[in-house]
């Protein structure tokens, strides 16, 4: 669509909320709006060749880019729907029918391993078939050096990855109290840490099972020794009378991680755990965790691991205290600290036999891709154009407001609008070369999406260590990742140092857009272009922006702009032809590292850069080292998996920070990694975190 000074307005049409630029004329075809002759990349409509953009340098951080939005409410009864989309024209209105139907209930947001999942790859595939394009991949997915003159016959790269922790399935869970059985479900549950075991022992209550608390408080005595023992242990940390915190938000924050409370209790011999809310907790998770939940507590245990209900350990405490005290007046004993491990009577005992059986958590996903062949001199070489189709379904995955749990995320601008993008440019792509005159020398187009992004890049991942095309004939890689919400015509594009010259190959055409470009050398580090970083293939992000929508049950269908989303189009567009037709290869370039500002939620460094481990082993992953921080002069490489620091366990990037938060410069700290699958110690001394 042509870019003319507009007003954006929003739409409300038959209960969608729909983008409309007024002030635009109706194209005269369809096939007018937004196409780029072939044999002259760069050129547009007269109105569009008057636009011009201009460039301005991305902030500091990615997730700082967050372009304001006005919107500015017309009453629906004066519009015409029929009208609305006729103004958008074909491209726009393709690309919002596409995010319309992927951004359905009926996918399922389109978390991995689901039924809306293959639903998702089976729509692209579809499309990609439609418009005229290849399979990418061989039988299997891959293509290696022994099988590089395989047919390729199908549009889809199938992969499994592993999710953090494992799923437990509960074959036995028994709980009596003084011979009492205890009903499986609604007084107990066996937690996602558990071992299997049986166990007939007393009770000794453990307060909230805190070791080094702030101003000496602790929950144990200096010999302490639970060993034949069940520990009956509170959760979070020490409470006031209103049942607010009493510590500062960052000592409670590391004092009431359940995982580190329950390994400190099981170091000192505990057959068993029974882990209870307290009660009054302003702030504290009602009703009993779901069955085996694993979310929180850390690595498996050697023993029983239970949840119990309030009104159980209440009963259990009255019965087993020589005083008759119920649970309440023990947590607020356990608040000021005026009892520490406290042996109950050694008459009251609970009988606990759990069977439970741990399996890895692989999920199978799958890539999708089609090419679009080139010609002449240029045709081996290739021009990738990619977005993610996954999302996090009902909140699953990790990242998400615990709130939002449980309910559908459709995950439209994140990122069926992507997924879109691929779509609408296959189709536009097709058509141009189709209409290329027979002696045009075109690169090679492979047109992909990638599953399991929200999960950790693994799709990208995976097809940058299985590629069905050489890497080294790559000459650019464009990621598009929430394009869906261009406000005041800006939109954010990094990766553009990574590749020799490719700023000055996208000048002119981020000033012949219309567009503000907000630009940035480095990449996201965090969308699928990294993955083609990593393996040397400069590669382009584009981004609209962040908004308050991002990964909620919110980022509806109706949110998003798909007149904007064709502006974005247009210039990835000129972009792809541009690079198809260039003679020269790009050749990729690193472009220097840019540190992140300092948001100050710890005063040192350690200076890597977290990935995900693809088989979702407990740890941190170090996908790359920064040069010249703490970690570089340790030794510290990448590839390696901190799993230690010191004697604690590092279980995920939340240890790792607040372990971060506890140290000033110039401490020095003993980590273990793993490197190549065995463990090595390192010492690590800490500079100040710069501003």
């Amino acid at each position: 669509m042509a870019h003319h000074p507009r007003n954006d307005r929003l739409l409300v049409v038959t209960g969608a909320v729909i983008w409309l630029a007024l002030g635009c004329q109706s194209p005269q075809s369809p096939t007018d709006v937004g196409r780029l002759s072939p044999v002259a990349p760069g050129a547009r409509s007269e109105a569009r060749q008057e636009a011009t953009g201009r460039i301005i340098q991305f902030p500091q951080s990615f997730t700082d880019f967050a372009p304001t939005e006005k919107i500015v409410p017309v009453d629906a009864k004066e519009v015409s729907l029929r009208q609305v989309l006729e103004d958008l024209g074909e491209d726009a209105t393709l690309w919002y029918q596409h995010v319309q139907t992927l951004a359905n209930p009926f996918f399922e947001g389109r978390v991995p391993g689901s039924r809306g999942s293959e639903l998702t790859t089976e729509y692209v595939e579809f499309f990609l078939r439609l418009y005229g394009l290849e399979p990418a991949f061989p039988a299997d997915g891959q293509m290696t050096e022994e099988t590089e003159g395989t047919q390729r016959v199908s549009y889809r790269q199938p992969f499994t990855f592993g999710l953090r922790g494992s799923d437990m399935e509960v074959i036995t869970a028994k709980l009596l109290l003084d011979g009492e059985p205890l009903a499986d479900g609604a007084d107990f549950v066996v937690l996602g840490n558990s071992a299997s075991g049986e166990i007939n022992a007393p009770i000794s209550f453990v307060g909230y099972g805190i070791a080094d608390g702030p101003d000496g408080y602790s929950s144990f005595e200096a010999e302490a020794d639970l060993s034949g023992r069940v520990a009956l242990l509170l959760r979070y940390a020490p409470l006031d009378e209103a049942g607010e915190p009493l510590w500062n938000e960052r000592q409670y924050r590391r004092q009431a991680r359940i995982a580190r409370k329950m390994r400190a209790v099981a170091r000192l011999g505990a057959a068993a755990i029974l882990m209870v809310n307290p009660p009054g907790a302003a702030m504290g998770g009602e009703g009993l965790e779901p069955i085996g939940q694993r979310r929180g507590f850390g690595r498996g245990l050697d023993i029983p691991v239970f949840q119990i209900t309030p009104d159980v350990a209440d009963r259990l405490l009255v019965e087993a205290d020589p005083q008759g005290r119920g649970l309440e007046t023990w947590r607020h004993l356990a608040d000021t600290g005026a009892v520490k491990t406290v042996d109950l009577r050694d008459t009251i005992t609970v009988r606990a036999h759990t069977e439970v059986r741990h399996r890895p958590r692989r999920v199978a996903g799958a890539n999708v891709g089609g090419i679009l062949r080139g010609r002449g001199e240029l045709a081996e070489e290739w021009v990738v154009i990619g977005a993610h189709h996954d999302h996090v379904g009902h909140g699953a995955l990790g990242g998400i407001n615990p709130r939002n749990r449980g309910q559908l995320h459709p995950g439209a601008d994140d990122n069926a609008s992507g997924t879109a993008g691929v779509l609408v440019l296959a189709k536009k792509l097709s058509e141009a070369y189709a209409d290329a005159p027979d002696d045009a020398d075109l690169r090679s187009v492979l047109l992909l999406t990638f599953d399991a992004e929200e999960a950790g890049l693994h799709g990208s991942r995976y097809f940058a260590r299985h590629p069905s095309i050489d890497p080294a004939m790559i000459s650019l890689m464009i990621n598009m990742d929430m394009i869906g919400r261009l406000r005041n015509h800006t939109v954010s594009v990094l990766g553009t140092a990574t590749a020799e010259g490719l700023s000055e190959v996208l000048e002119p055409l981020f000033e012949h857009s219309g567009l503000t470009v907000s630009v940035n050398g480095g990449g996201s580090g965090r969308s699928d272009d990294a993955s083609f970083h990593r393996i040397g293939v400069p590669a382009l992000h584009f981004f609209t922006g962040m908004h308050r929508e991002y990964t909620s049950p919110a980022d509806q269908a109706y949110t998003v702009n798909p007149a904007g989303a064709e502006e974005v189009l247009d210039l990835v567009f000129d972009i792809a032809q541009d690079i198809a037709r260039r003679p020269e290869q790009l050749v990729f370039e690193k472009p220097p590292v840019q540190r992140g500002r300092n948001r100050g939620y710890a005063p040192v460094r350690l200076g890597i850069r977290p990935g995900m481990d693809e088989d979702g082993l407990p740890g941190v992953l170090v996908d790359e080292v920064f040069k010249d921080t703490a970690a570089d002069e340790a030794g510290i490489q990448d590839g390696d998996v901190i799993t230690a620091w010191g004697n604690e366990t590092i279980e995920g990037l939340g240890d790792l920070f607040m372990m971060l938060q506890e140290h000033t410069p110039g401490d020095t700290v003993t980590l273990t990694v793993l490197r190549d699958g065995m463990p090595v110690a390192v010492q690590v001394t800490f500079k100040a975190r710069e501003e």
